[in-house]
């Protein structure tokens, strides 16, 4: 497989996890139930990535910073594989 087409899928999958853990800030605030297919589509896709670090993140409060701490790391090993595909 070429370098580039890595890269570029690297790319497309760190873009999709990124709004999709933005999907899943936003739906937190609205109230929709568990059975929505759009809540189970989102919740499906980001537990994998926040579960883990829920589970390393001390609890503050009410507040849940994973969804940022997530945002943060799928930004850099995208940054990092790219970097090694090109």
């Amino acid at each position: 497989m070429s370098g580039q087409f890595l890269a570029n899928f690297v790319q497309v999958l760190g873009t999709i996890l990124y709004f999709a853990l933005i999907a899943r800030v936003l739906l937190s605030w609205v109230n929709l139930g568990p059975g929505n297919p759009l809540v189970a589509i989102v919740h499906q896709i980001t537990e994998p990535i926040l579960a883990p670090i829920r589970g390393v993140m001390p609890k503050l409060g009410m507040l849940d910073f994973s969804p940022m701490v997530a945002m943060i790391l799928v930004f850099l090993v995208q940054k990092v594989l790219i970097s090694l595909f090109t």
